[in-house]
Protein backbone atom coordinates (compact mmCIF):
# COMPACT_ATOMS: atom_id res chain seq x y z
CA UNK A 1 0.00 0.00 0.00
CA UNK A 2 1.85 3.03 -0.87
CA UNK A 3 2.04 6.16 1.32
CA UNK A 4 -1.44 8.17 -0.67
CA UNK A 5 -3.28 5.02 0.35
CA UNK A 6 -2.17 4.39 3.78
CA UNK A 7 -3.07 8.91 4.27
CA UNK A 8 -6.44 8.13 3.12
CA UNK A 9 -7.05 5.33 5.36
CA UNK A 10 -5.93 7.17 8.76
CA UNK A 11 -8.38 10.50 7.41
CA UNK A 12 -11.40 7.92 7.01
CA UNK A 13 -11.09 7.07 10.67
CA UNK A 14 -12.35 10.92 11.73
CA UNK A 15 -15.08 10.42 9.42
CA UNK A 16 -18.59 10.98 9.82
CA UNK A 17 -21.74 8.72 8.86
CA UNK A 18 -25.28 9.34 8.99
CA UNK A 19 -28.56 7.48 7.48
CA UNK A 20 -29.88 8.67 5.00
CA UNK A 21 -33.65 8.02 4.32
CA UNK A 22 -35.72 7.79 1.34
CA UNK A 23 -39.42 8.44 1.12
CA UNK A 24 -41.37 6.03 -1.49
CA UNK A 25 -44.68 7.54 -2.46
CA UNK A 26 -45.69 4.12 -4.08
CA UNK A 27 -49.29 2.93 -2.62
CA UNK A 28 -48.53 -1.02 -2.65
CA UNK A 29 -45.56 -1.13 -0.54
CA UNK A 30 -46.38 1.23 2.12
CA UNK A 31 -49.56 -0.82 2.39
CA UNK A 32 -47.53 -3.86 2.50
CA UNK A 33 -45.20 -2.09 5.42
CA UNK A 34 -48.54 -1.24 7.60
CA UNK A 35 -49.82 -4.66 6.72
CA UNK A 36 -46.27 -6.48 8.36
CA UNK A 37 -46.61 -3.85 11.12
CA UNK A 38 -49.98 -4.91 12.09
CA UNK A 39 -49.14 -8.58 11.91
CA UNK A 40 -46.19 -8.25 14.33
CA UNK A 41 -48.40 -6.11 16.57
CA UNK A 42 -51.62 -8.66 16.15
CA UNK A 43 -48.88 -11.75 16.87
CA UNK A 44 -47.89 -9.75 19.73
CA UNK A 45 -51.33 -9.06 21.36
CA UNK A 46 -52.99 -11.85 20.07
CA UNK A 47 -50.96 -14.85 20.66
CA UNK A 48 -48.84 -13.76 22.90
CA UNK A 49 -50.61 -12.05 25.55
CA UNK A 50 -54.29 -13.65 25.01
CA UNK A 51 -53.39 -16.94 24.06
CA UNK A 52 -50.49 -17.71 25.83
CA UNK A 53 -50.94 -15.34 28.37
CA UNK A 54 -46.95 -13.75 28.23
CA UNK A 55 -47.61 -11.51 30.58
CA UNK A 56 -48.21 -14.06 33.46
CA UNK A 57 -45.56 -15.26 36.20
CA UNK A 58 -46.15 -19.10 36.34
CA UNK A 59 -45.30 -21.87 38.79
CA UNK A 60 -44.90 -25.72 37.64
CA UNK A 61 -43.65 -26.36 40.70
CA UNK A 62 -47.29 -28.35 41.94
CA UNK A 63 -47.34 -29.99 45.12
CA UNK A 64 -49.89 -32.88 45.24
CA UNK A 65 -51.56 -35.64 47.52
CA UNK A 66 -53.85 -38.01 46.35
CA UNK A 67 -55.88 -40.01 48.55
CA UNK A 68 -58.31 -43.51 46.38
CA UNK A 69 -60.98 -45.20 47.19
CA UNK A 70 -62.65 -48.06 45.93
CA UNK A 71 -66.38 -49.49 46.52
CA UNK A 72 -68.18 -52.76 45.46
CA UNK A 73 -68.92 -56.02 46.45
CA UNK A 74 -68.72 -59.51 44.30
CA UNK A 75 -70.00 -62.95 45.01
CA UNK A 76 -67.95 -66.16 43.26
CA UNK A 77 -68.96 -69.80 43.69
CA UNK A 78 -66.15 -72.27 43.35
CA UNK A 79 -64.90 -75.48 44.19
CA UNK A 80 -62.03 -74.30 45.96
CA UNK A 81 -63.64 -71.47 47.94
CA UNK A 82 -67.40 -72.04 47.95
CA UNK A 83 -69.82 -69.48 47.81
CA UNK A 84 -67.79 -66.44 49.13
CA UNK A 85 -68.46 -62.00 49.06
CA UNK A 86 -65.56 -60.33 47.76
CA UNK A 87 -65.46 -56.48 49.00
CA UNK A 88 -62.65 -54.05 48.94
CA UNK A 89 -60.63 -55.17 51.91
CA UNK A 90 -60.30 -58.28 49.83
CA UNK A 91 -59.68 -57.43 45.99
CA UNK A 92 -57.73 -54.04 47.08
CA UNK A 93 -54.11 -53.48 47.52
CA UNK A 94 -52.70 -51.80 49.43
CA UNK A 95 -56.01 -51.21 51.56
CA UNK A 96 -55.53 -47.41 52.74
CA UNK A 97 -55.33 -46.54 49.26
CA UNK A 98 -52.53 -44.15 47.67
CA UNK A 99 -52.08 -42.89 44.12
CA UNK A 100 -50.78 -46.64 43.08
CA UNK A 101 -53.19 -49.17 43.52
CA UNK A 102 -54.33 -52.60 42.42
CA UNK A 103 -57.21 -53.73 41.77
CA UNK A 104 -58.15 -58.07 41.55
CA UNK A 105 -60.04 -58.93 38.90
CA UNK A 106 -58.91 -62.95 38.18
CA UNK A 107 -57.58 -65.29 40.65
CA UNK A 108 -55.31 -68.42 40.55
CA UNK A 109 -56.27 -70.46 43.97
CA UNK A 110 -54.29 -73.40 45.45
CA UNK A 111 -55.25 -74.28 48.81
CA UNK A 112 -53.82 -76.27 51.58
CA UNK A 113 -50.50 -75.98 50.63
CA UNK A 114 -48.32 -77.70 53.10
CA UNK A 115 -44.67 -77.90 53.85
CA UNK A 116 -44.24 -81.74 52.16
CA UNK A 117 -42.15 -83.47 49.57
CA UNK A 118 -43.34 -83.39 46.04
CA UNK A 119 -42.84 -83.58 42.32
CA UNK A 120 -41.55 -80.60 40.68
CA UNK A 121 -44.12 -79.27 37.76
CA UNK A 122 -42.89 -80.39 34.11
CA UNK A 123 -41.47 -77.72 31.66
CA UNK A 124 -38.97 -76.42 34.42
CA UNK A 125 -35.31 -77.69 32.55
CA UNK A 126 -33.49 -77.64 35.77
CA UNK A 127 -36.27 -80.00 37.23
CA UNK A 128 -35.91 -82.23 34.68
CA UNK A 129 -33.95 -85.80 35.01
CA UNK A 130 -33.77 -89.43 34.65
CA UNK A 131 -31.81 -90.57 37.64
CA UNK A 132 -30.88 -89.83 41.26
CA UNK A 133 -27.66 -88.32 40.48
CA UNK A 134 -29.44 -85.42 38.04
CA UNK A 135 -31.19 -84.29 41.25
CA UNK A 136 -28.43 -82.98 43.56
CA UNK A 137 -29.94 -83.04 47.59
CA UNK A 138 -30.46 -79.44 49.05
CA UNK A 139 -30.03 -77.74 45.51
CA UNK A 140 -32.62 -75.13 44.96
CA UNK A 141 -34.82 -75.66 41.43
CA UNK A 142 -33.36 -72.92 39.34
CA UNK A 143 -37.08 -70.92 38.68
CA UNK A 144 -38.68 -73.25 40.30
CA UNK A 145 -40.91 -74.18 43.01
CA UNK A 146 -38.72 -75.71 45.87
CA UNK A 147 -35.64 -77.29 47.11
CA UNK A 148 -34.56 -81.21 45.22
CA UNK A 149 -34.31 -84.05 48.22
CA UNK A 150 -31.76 -85.97 45.86
CA UNK A 151 -34.30 -88.50 44.08
CA UNK A 152 -35.68 -88.72 40.66
CA UNK A 153 -39.53 -89.22 40.16
CA UNK A 154 -40.51 -90.87 36.69
CA UNK A 155 -43.98 -91.95 35.92
CA UNK A 156 -45.13 -95.41 34.41
CA UNK A 157 -41.42 -96.29 33.80
CA UNK A 158 -40.56 -93.44 31.35
CA UNK A 159 -36.80 -92.59 30.83
CA UNK A 160 -37.59 -88.97 31.97
CA UNK A 161 -39.13 -87.80 35.32
CA UNK A 162 -38.75 -84.71 37.54
CA UNK A 163 -37.08 -84.19 40.91
CA UNK A 164 -38.51 -84.86 43.62
CA UNK A 165 -38.62 -81.19 45.70
CA UNK A 166 -39.49 -80.24 49.34
CA UNK A 167 -41.71 -77.23 48.94
CA UNK A 168 -45.18 -76.09 49.80
CA UNK A 169 -47.33 -78.74 48.42
CA UNK A 170 -49.46 -79.24 46.38
CA UNK A 171 -47.66 -77.11 44.02
CA UNK A 172 -49.63 -74.50 42.19
CA UNK A 173 -51.73 -75.28 39.21
CA UNK A 174 -51.08 -73.69 35.51
CA UNK A 175 -54.52 -73.73 34.40
CA UNK A 176 -56.12 -70.32 34.50
CA UNK A 177 -59.61 -69.41 34.06
CA UNK A 178 -61.38 -68.79 31.14
CA UNK A 179 -63.01 -65.62 32.05
CA UNK A 180 -62.36 -62.89 34.65
CA UNK A 181 -63.13 -64.04 38.68
CA UNK A 182 -64.50 -61.21 39.20
CA UNK A 183 -66.59 -60.06 37.03
CA UNK A 184 -68.59 -57.45 38.80
CA UNK A 185 -65.94 -55.36 38.90
CA UNK A 186 -66.78 -53.36 35.85
CA UNK A 187 -69.12 -52.05 37.91
CA UNK A 188 -67.04 -50.85 40.66
CA UNK A 189 -65.90 -46.96 42.03
CA UNK A 190 -63.44 -45.38 41.86
CA UNK A 191 -63.20 -42.23 44.12
CA UNK A 192 -60.13 -39.91 43.77
CA UNK A 193 -59.15 -37.01 46.52
CA UNK A 194 -56.74 -34.68 44.95
CA UNK A 195 -55.32 -31.99 46.96
CA UNK A 196 -52.95 -29.46 44.98
CA UNK A 197 -50.90 -26.52 46.28
CA UNK A 198 -48.81 -23.74 44.28
CA UNK A 199 -46.20 -22.72 46.56
CA UNK A 200 -45.03 -19.52 44.79
CA UNK A 201 -48.24 -18.27 45.25
CA UNK A 202 -49.56 -20.01 48.24
CA UNK A 203 -52.62 -21.20 46.02
CA UNK A 204 -54.26 -24.26 47.50
CA UNK A 205 -57.15 -25.84 45.85
CA UNK A 206 -58.87 -29.81 45.49
CA UNK A 207 -61.57 -32.16 43.64
CA UNK A 208 -63.91 -31.47 46.76
CA UNK A 209 -64.25 -28.11 46.90
CA UNK A 210 -67.72 -28.03 45.44
CA UNK A 211 -70.97 -26.12 47.18
CA UNK A 212 -73.28 -29.22 46.77
CA UNK A 213 -72.12 -31.78 49.36
CA UNK A 214 -74.82 -34.23 47.96
CA UNK A 215 -73.26 -33.87 44.36
CA UNK A 216 -70.14 -36.52 45.36
CA UNK A 217 -72.95 -38.94 46.20
CA UNK A 218 -75.03 -39.72 43.26
CA UNK A 219 -72.18 -38.33 40.53
CA UNK A 220 -70.03 -40.12 37.96
CA UNK A 221 -67.78 -38.78 35.73
CA UNK A 222 -68.38 -38.44 32.22
CA UNK A 223 -68.91 -36.73 28.77
CA UNK A 224 -71.72 -34.72 30.86
CA UNK A 225 -69.35 -34.18 34.44
CA UNK A 226 -65.88 -33.73 33.69
CA UNK A 227 -65.71 -32.45 37.07
CA UNK A 228 -66.72 -35.60 39.00
CA UNK A 229 -63.46 -37.18 40.89
CA UNK A 230 -65.78 -40.66 41.27
CA UNK A 231 -64.98 -43.04 38.19
CA UNK A 232 -66.51 -46.09 36.98
CA UNK A 233 -63.82 -49.05 36.44
CA UNK A 234 -65.52 -50.11 32.88
CA UNK A 235 -65.76 -47.15 31.99
CA UNK A 236 -61.85 -46.26 32.91
CA UNK A 237 -60.62 -49.04 31.03
CA UNK A 238 -62.90 -48.12 28.03
CA UNK A 239 -61.21 -44.64 27.63
CA UNK A 240 -57.91 -45.81 28.20
CA UNK A 241 -58.61 -47.38 24.50
CA UNK A 242 -59.13 -51.39 26.44
CA UNK A 243 -61.42 -53.55 26.27
CA UNK A 244 -62.46 -54.78 30.40
CA UNK A 245 -63.09 -58.28 29.52
CA UNK A 246 -59.16 -59.12 28.08
CA UNK A 247 -57.28 -56.60 30.64
CA UNK A 248 -59.38 -58.33 33.41
CA UNK A 249 -58.49 -61.68 32.73
CA UNK A 250 -54.12 -61.01 32.40
CA UNK A 251 -54.14 -58.07 34.01
CA UNK A 252 -52.52 -54.41 32.64
CA UNK A 253 -51.74 -50.77 34.01
CA UNK A 254 -53.38 -47.86 33.69
CA UNK A 255 -52.60 -44.39 33.79
CA UNK A 256 -55.24 -41.68 35.36
CA UNK A 257 -53.26 -38.00 34.20
CA UNK A 258 -54.66 -35.13 36.37
CA UNK A 259 -53.67 -31.51 34.39
CA UNK A 260 -54.09 -28.91 36.92
CA UNK A 261 -53.18 -25.48 34.13
CA UNK A 262 -55.36 -22.45 36.59
CA UNK A 263 -55.09 -19.19 35.94
CA UNK A 264 -55.02 -17.86 39.33
CA UNK A 265 -56.01 -14.30 37.81
CA UNK A 266 -59.98 -15.37 37.79
CA UNK A 267 -61.60 -16.82 41.02
CA UNK A 268 -60.13 -20.23 42.40
CA UNK A 269 -63.80 -22.08 41.67
CA UNK A 270 -62.64 -21.44 37.92
CA UNK A 271 -59.47 -23.39 38.82
CA UNK A 272 -60.80 -27.05 37.61
CA UNK A 273 -58.60 -30.54 37.21
CA UNK A 274 -58.72 -32.28 33.64
CA UNK A 275 -58.58 -35.95 33.72
CA UNK A 276 -57.05 -38.17 31.11
CA UNK A 277 -56.71 -42.08 30.39
CA UNK A 278 -54.39 -44.23 29.39
CA UNK A 279 -53.46 -47.78 29.09
CA UNK A 280 -49.60 -48.09 30.11
CA UNK A 281 -48.05 -51.79 29.97
CA UNK A 282 -47.84 -53.07 26.03
CA UNK A 283 -51.38 -54.42 25.46
CA UNK A 284 -49.91 -55.32 21.73
CA UNK A 285 -47.24 -57.85 23.76
CA UNK A 286 -47.86 -61.83 23.60
CA UNK A 287 -45.15 -62.50 25.36
CA UNK A 288 -44.88 -64.75 28.64
CA UNK A 289 -44.89 -61.63 30.76
CA UNK A 290 -47.33 -59.98 28.95
CA UNK A 291 -50.53 -58.85 31.56
CA UNK A 292 -49.81 -58.08 35.49
CA UNK A 293 -50.27 -60.29 38.23
CA UNK A 294 -48.40 -61.44 41.66
CA UNK A 295 -48.77 -63.94 44.36
CA UNK A 296 -50.05 -64.00 47.81
CA UNK A 297 -50.84 -66.45 50.38
CA UNK A 298 -52.68 -66.25 53.40
CA UNK A 299 -51.61 -68.77 56.61
CA UNK A 300 -53.48 -70.68 59.01
CA UNK A 301 -53.02 -73.88 61.49
CA UNK A 302 -54.97 -76.70 61.82
CA UNK A 303 -55.97 -78.51 65.33
CA UNK A 304 -52.54 -79.94 65.85
CA UNK A 305 -51.11 -76.39 65.04
CA UNK A 306 -49.11 -77.46 62.09
CA UNK A 307 -49.34 -74.41 59.47
CA UNK A 308 -50.88 -74.64 55.93
CA UNK A 309 -51.49 -71.69 53.08
CA UNK A 310 -54.24 -70.68 50.62
CA UNK A 311 -51.80 -69.09 47.44
CA UNK A 312 -53.86 -66.61 45.40
CA UNK A 313 -52.14 -65.43 41.68
CA UNK A 314 -53.98 -62.54 41.89
CA UNK A 315 -54.29 -61.57 37.78
CA UNK A 316 -55.65 -57.60 37.91
CA UNK A 317 -55.25 -54.39 37.03
CA UNK A 318 -53.37 -51.43 37.84
CA UNK A 319 -54.14 -47.53 38.81
CA UNK A 320 -51.13 -45.16 38.55
CA UNK A 321 -52.83 -41.87 39.64
CA UNK A 322 -50.24 -39.08 37.83
CA UNK A 323 -50.62 -35.26 38.86
CA UNK A 324 -49.13 -32.40 37.38
CA UNK A 325 -50.02 -28.81 36.36
CA UNK A 326 -49.17 -25.22 36.54
CA UNK A 327 -50.34 -21.84 37.60
CA UNK A 328 -49.97 -18.64 36.29
CA UNK A 329 -50.46 -15.28 37.67
CA UNK A 330 -50.41 -11.28 36.74
CA UNK A 331 -49.21 -10.13 40.20
CA UNK A 332 -45.26 -10.25 40.03
CA UNK A 333 -45.11 -8.57 37.56
CA UNK A 334 -47.06 -5.78 38.48
CA UNK A 335 -45.16 -5.38 41.46
CA UNK A 336 -41.56 -5.89 39.98
CA UNK A 337 -41.88 -3.58 36.51
CA UNK A 338 -45.04 -1.73 36.65
CA UNK A 339 -45.47 0.27 40.03
CA UNK A 340 -43.40 3.49 40.53
CA UNK A 341 -41.79 1.75 43.49
CA UNK A 342 -41.00 -1.31 41.48
CA UNK A 343 -37.13 -1.09 42.48
CA UNK A 344 -37.95 -1.16 45.94
CA UNK A 345 -39.77 -4.17 45.80
CA UNK A 346 -37.36 -5.95 43.47
CA UNK A 347 -34.15 -5.41 45.66
CA UNK A 348 -36.21 -7.13 48.29
CA UNK A 349 -37.56 -10.21 46.43
CA UNK A 350 -34.27 -10.69 45.28
CA UNK A 351 -32.55 -9.89 48.24
CA UNK A 352 -28.81 -11.59 48.32
CA UNK A 353 -28.23 -14.09 51.59
CA UNK A 354 -25.49 -13.02 53.43
CA UNK A 355 -23.19 -15.14 55.97
CA UNK A 356 -24.29 -16.08 59.54
CA UNK A 357 -21.88 -13.49 60.70
CA UNK A 358 -23.92 -10.55 58.93
CA UNK A 359 -26.76 -11.91 60.21
CA UNK A 360 -26.08 -12.45 63.44
CA UNK A 361 -24.43 -8.90 63.30
CA UNK A 362 -27.92 -7.81 61.99
CA UNK A 363 -29.91 -8.81 64.91
CA UNK A 364 -27.79 -7.17 67.27
CA UNK A 365 -28.21 -4.17 65.80
CA UNK A 366 -32.04 -4.80 65.45
CA UNK A 367 -31.80 -5.48 69.30
CA UNK A 368 -30.19 -2.16 69.78
CA UNK A 369 -33.03 -0.12 68.15
CA UNK A 370 -30.38 0.13 64.78
CA UNK A 371 -32.05 -1.39 62.62
CA UNK A 372 -35.39 -1.78 60.47
CA UNK A 373 -38.02 -3.99 62.54
CA UNK A 374 -38.84 -6.87 60.59
CA UNK A 375 -40.71 -10.00 61.20
CA UNK A 376 -39.02 -13.33 59.70
CA UNK A 377 -40.55 -16.50 58.66
CA UNK A 378 -40.24 -19.85 57.48
CA UNK A 379 -41.64 -21.33 54.21
CA UNK A 380 -41.84 -19.97 50.63
CA UNK A 381 -43.32 -16.52 50.27
CA UNK A 382 -46.78 -15.63 49.04
CA UNK A 383 -44.85 -14.54 46.01
CA UNK A 384 -42.12 -16.53 45.47
CA UNK A 385 -39.93 -14.16 47.99
CA UNK A 386 -36.98 -16.31 49.07
CA UNK A 387 -38.46 -15.35 52.86
CA UNK A 388 -41.12 -13.73 54.33
CA UNK A 389 -40.59 -10.38 55.72
CA UNK A 390 -42.60 -7.04 56.78
CA UNK A 391 -41.24 -4.75 54.64
CA UNK A 392 -41.21 -0.84 55.65
CA UNK A 393 -41.15 1.20 52.33
CA UNK A 394 -40.15 4.95 51.94
CA UNK A 395 -42.77 7.59 53.24
CA UNK A 396 -43.03 8.86 50.22
CA UNK A 397 -44.17 5.35 48.92
CA UNK A 398 -47.05 5.03 51.16
CA UNK A 399 -50.14 6.45 48.83
CA UNK A 400 -52.76 5.05 46.68
CA UNK A 401 -54.42 1.85 46.81
CA UNK A 402 -55.37 -0.95 44.30
CA UNK A 403 -59.38 -3.33 44.01
CA UNK A 404 -58.88 -6.44 44.22
CA UNK A 405 -59.63 -8.97 41.82
CA UNK A 406 -60.04 -12.75 41.48
CA UNK A 407 -59.40 -15.30 44.05
CA UNK A 408 -58.57 -14.12 47.11
CA UNK A 409 -54.47 -14.81 46.28
CA UNK A 410 -53.83 -11.62 44.10
CA UNK A 411 -50.97 -9.00 45.23
CA UNK A 412 -52.11 -7.43 48.70
CA UNK A 413 -48.87 -5.57 48.17
CA UNK A 414 -51.00 -3.66 45.32
CA UNK A 415 -53.41 -3.40 47.81
CA UNK A 416 -51.30 -2.26 51.14
CA UNK A 417 -47.79 -0.68 48.80
CA UNK A 418 -45.77 -0.25 52.24
CA UNK A 419 -46.28 -3.90 53.75
CA UNK A 420 -45.53 -7.33 52.82
CA UNK A 421 -46.37 -10.32 54.96
CA UNK A 422 -48.56 -13.61 54.56
CA UNK A 423 -51.92 -13.57 56.08
CA UNK A 424 -51.00 -15.65 58.49
CA UNK A 425 -48.18 -13.31 60.10
CA UNK A 426 -48.58 -10.44 62.65
CA UNK A 427 -47.27 -7.16 61.78
CA UNK A 428 -44.98 -5.49 63.86
CA UNK A 429 -44.46 -2.39 63.33
CA UNK A 430 -41.68 0.11 63.47
CA UNK A 431 -41.18 2.59 66.97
Amino acid sequence: MGQAGCKGLCLSLFDYKTEKYVIAKNKKVGLLYRLLQASILAYLVVWVFLIKKGYQDVDTSLQSAVITKVKGVAFTNTSDLGQRIWDVADYVIPAQGENVFFVVTNLIVTPNQRQNVCAENEGIPDGACSKDSDCHAGEAVTAGNGVKTGRCLRRENLARGTCEIFAWCPLETSSRPEEPFLKEAEDFTIFIKNHIRFPKFNFSNNVMDVKDRSFLKSCHFGPKNHYCPIFRLGSVIRWAGSDFQDIALEGGVIGINIEWNCDLDKAASECHPHYSFSRLDNKLSKSVSSGYNFRFARYYRDAAGVEFRTLMKAYGIRFDVMVNGKGAFFCDLVLIYLIKKREFYRDKKYEEVRGLEDSSQEAEDEASGLGLSEQLTSGPGLLGMPEQQELQEPPEAKRGSSSQKGNGSVCPQLLEPHRLRTPSASPLHQE
